[in-house]
């Protein structure tokens, strides 16, 4: 007797003989959802090149302008309001082209012709609109007045520029006790000289009145005019 042992084909998977659909996903790629297509948009793209270009070139023309220079006027000295601005208070500087009108040093010798409309400190960037072509204060009804006075009569302080009460004190024995006059209650310093060695007389010239420019020479003549500074007073 003839014993034929036959081993057993190993067992088909279940489902084996089905076919997968051709494009369909398995696994953990079943369970993502579809993407859709990115959409494409060229004038955002465009704009932010334009964007790029604009300001690269926006900083080129910083660049290159920050190294343009102009020459202008610089005030050295203070320059009171209706004062004649003079060639010695002028000094040229270098400055970048900012488009402000300054003044330029060229035009010195047309500016010494000129008088302050307002007043002017020291470092500052002068313009046309702080020049005047005729002072105000030398114009008609006006006169230059020149006083020697002595320490206690006028403030140390005072410049060129300044405003001042013109006072008259009366000599002693003359009305003893009265309060000064006022004479001129704003007049303008228009130039002060060096006072003197020991205490001796400073001058000074200022601008009033012509109405009341004889009263002011009289009372001077006779060391009984002084003068208070008005600070703040332009």
């Amino acid at each position: 007797m003839r014993t034929t042992s036959e081993k057993p084909s190993g067992r088909a998977p279940v489902n084996a003989d089905r076919t997968a659909p051709a494009g369909a996903l398995s696994g953990p790629a079943a369970r993502k959802l579809p993407v859709p297509p990115r959409e494409r948009k060229p004038a955002l793209a465009a704009l932010a090149v334009l964007l790029i270009l604009g300001g690269a070139l926006a900083t080129t023309l910083l660049v290159l302008r920050s190294g343009d220079r102009v020459s202008a006027i610089q005030v050295v000295q203070q320059i009171g309001t209706g004062q004649p601005i003079t060639e010695a208070a002028m000094r040229e500087v270098q400055i970048a082209d900012t488009g402000i009108g300054y003044v330029p040093y060229s035009a010195r010798a047309e500016v010494a012709k000129t008088f302050a409309r307002v007043t002017i400190l020291p470092g500052t960037l002068l313009t046309e609109a702080m020049t005047l072509s005729a002072s105000e204060e030398l114009g008609p009804g006006k006169a230059q007045v020149g006083l020697a006075l002595k320490p206690g009569q006028m403030p140390s302080t005072l410049r060129a520029g300044d405003r001042v009460q013109v006072v008259h004190v009366p000599a002693r024995g003359e009305s003893s006790g009265s309060p000064g006059r006022v004479l001129a209650q704003s007049a303008l310093v228009h130039s002060v000289g060096a006072q003197g060695r020991g205490g001796s007389a400073g001058q000074i010239t200022i601008i009033v009145d012509s109405s009341i420019s004889p009263t002011v020479v009289g009372y001077s003549a006779r060391g009984e005019i002084a003068l208070a500074e008005l600070p703040g007073a332009r």
